[in-house]
């Protein structure tokens, strides 16, 4: 059972004349082509098996339904079904996305493996209850979207309309809450009640992490107020690894999008390597000994291994003032990038956690009017580490998001909002 929005055409339908295009009718592509990656067993192959369930990612997709009012920039929003769907495959459900930037999302088609006489990982929709419909709501809109509410067959039946399928729930996991899309508030089908329907794009697997593995469909929800929605992702049940890249596809894919990192003029702490900050004096103190701290290893080696973060110990710059200025100042020539490669969503994705290390990190300034304060040695901090994370899509390659670090948070960015230079490489401001 699930949620889908379909759409007709009709005379009540309010259609936009004499308007300049939405940001959504331009399709965003990455400034340059994907280039063919190293062999490897699974990564880029197309398709990634969760353990008798094969996907694969399908980013072609067929306009059904367009309103231009609600949303973000009161723009409206856009539903599209998948096209192109490779023969054996089925889609698990539709697109949607706001018209206030460029169509960039994607969605998973499945194919069952498991040939099961008594019925798989996939189950055939019959029939479909409507339950909404945008024909009672006074919006500009392309045509008529319905909401329909699927209704599923014994798994092991035909039929001729399984265009449309849904998962059983041994392949499902937990999803956080959606992410809004679009909403309205209009009249109930079949009732004078008036009802918000909802709808969002599913956020992602409510367990996060290398070790959970939930696979993220790309689909989206639509919920009516007043309604309790029963959300599930795919998972991957047999913990496959196999799409992962290996060495080589890593070192092709850091070469094609590790991003460009400018600093600001004024920048007076800037990175460099942990050897250099080891070598320039940074020095160890324990507690109960503050006063004769030791100079570190340049391999770190005589640093303090394995414990919890007791604050026993401590990092600090030379007593030595001038040693003490030129570590705070760093050495950019010396710089080095420390990467973290970890799956994500079910292994459908790779995350490059893309670390940079500062000796020092400057006190916080305030700006009153055009004066730029110091205060003092608010936010001041002796091995800052900070970092972008790239996301890339599993089945072919492609960067899909970047995560920037704000202090102790951050925030996605897709790669449609991304400023880019040289190619693939999306572009950082330190």
């Amino acid at each position: 059972m699930g949620n889908c929005l379909s759409s007709s055409s009709s005379p009540r339908s309010i259609l936009r004349k004499n308007s300049k295009p939405l940001p959504i009718e331009t399709m965003f592509k990455l400034p340059s082509p994907i280039p063919s990656w190293p062999p490897g067993e699974g990564f880029a192959s197309g398709t990634i098996d969760l353990g008798g369930l094969q996907v694969c990612q399908i980013s072609s997709f067929n306009k059904v339904w367009t309103t231009h009012q609600g949303g973000p920039g009161n723009l409206g929003a856009t539903f599209y079904e998948p096209s192109s769907i490779p023969e054996g495959f089925f889609m698990l459900g539709c697109y949607s996305q706001p018209n206030n930037s460029s169509l960039f999302g994607w969605v998973l088609a499945a194919k069952d493996l498991t040939n099961y006489p008594s019925g798989g990982t996939l189950r055939t929709p019959i029939d479909y209850t409507l339950i909404w419909s945008s024909d009672s709501c006074n919006i500009k809109q392309d045509g008529i979207g319905y909401q329909r509410h699927l209704t599923a067959i014994n798994p092991w039946e035909v039929s001729s309309r399984a265009r449309l399928k849904s998962l059983r729930s041994t392949k499902s996991a937990a999803f956080d809450p959606i992410l809004p899309t679009w909403s309205r508030l209009t009249h109930g089908f079949g009732d004078l009640e008036r009802r918000q329907l909802r709808v969002g794009s599913i956020a992602r697997p409510a367990e996060t992490g290398t070790q959970a593995f939930g696979v993220a469909t790309g689909t989206f929800i639509a919920q009516n107020s007043g309604t309790a929605v029963s959300i599930s992702c795919l998972k991957n049940v047999s913990r496959n690894l196999s799409a992962m890249p290996n060495l080589n596809q890593v070192e092709a894919l850091v070469q094609s999008y590790s991003p460009w990192v400018y600093f600001h003029p004024d920048e007076q702490y800037l990175p460099s390597s942990v050897s250099w900050f080891f070598q320039t004096g940074a020095l160890l103190y324990t507690k109960g000994a503050e006063s004769t701290p030791i100079s570190i290893e340049p391999t770190g080696s005589n640093l303090p291994q394995g414990g919890s973060n007791d604050g026993a110990y401590w990092l600090d710059v030379p007593i030595d003032g001038s040693a003490k200025e030129k570590l705070k100042k760093g050495d950019l020539q010396d710089a080095k990038a420390y990467l973290h490669i970890k799956p994500i969503a079910g292994a459908t994705f790779t995350d490059v956690a893309i670390w940079v290390f500062y000796p020092f990190n400057g006190p916080v300034r305030a700006k009153v009017e055009f004066v730029n304060v110091s205060l003092g040695k608010i936010g001041q901090h002796v091995g800052d580490w900070e970092h972008v994370t790239l996301r890339i899509s599993n089945f072919n390659g492609e960067l899909k998001s970047v995560y920037f670090s704000e202090h102790s948070g951050g925030s996605w960015i897709n790669a449609a909002e991304l400023e880019f230079q040289n190619g693939n490489k999306p572009v950082a401001y330190a």
